[in-house]
């Protein structure tokens, strides 16, 4: 005869509690274990200033030279590879935290840009892309004429 053990019911719910906490930790108090792509995390601000976009992305301990950057339809891709000597195997691995290999960050780009006119700068591990507007979809001023040919005060008009 076979003795089956089973536990209670608050046995599951602590588990399951346990569990949401977990899932809690790891997505809102630690967001560094999120990861992006195959497995690299590559933290992004996008900006949208009146005559561009500016892109920054931090990329420590990686090289300029190593760093592609496309744009496809409204598809902005970075890309690079960090490949620096990861330290001697000959001891047991008490900490891993920096990451090494590839990575890739892809972002839908909005409507409007000239993507041809970027320039993009690399200091201090911090990749800055700037992408500027095209002119049609700059915001206009547009003069309001009354009836007897004066014109009153400027209207801002966003073209479209």
């Amino acid at each position: 005869m076979t003795i089956v053990r089973r536990s209670g019911p608050f046995g599951d719910l602590l588990s399951l509690r346990q569990a949401m906490d977990r899932l809690f930790e790891e997505s809102f108090v630690n967001p560094g274990t999120w990861q992006f792509g195959d497995g690299q995390l590559v933290p992004m601000d996008v900006v949208a200033g009146e005559g561009e976009i500016v892109v920054e992305a931090i990329l420590p301990g990686v090289k300029p030279e190593d760093v592609e950057i496309t744009v496809e339809g409204n598809a902005l891709t970075i890309a690079g590879d960090t490949t620096s000597a990861s330290p001697t195997k000959e001891g047991s691995v008490l900490l891993k935290e920096i990451r090494r290999g590839r990575f890739t960050r892809t972002l839908t780009l909005p409507d409007g840009l000239e993507p041809d006119r970027a320039t993009a700068t690399f200091e201090d591990g911090v990749l800055t892309l700037r992408i500027p507007k095209a002119e049609q979809v700059k915001p206009r001023q547009i003069k309001i004429k009354t009836g007897d040919g004066q014109h009153a005060q400027p209207a801002a008009v966003e073209a479209k």
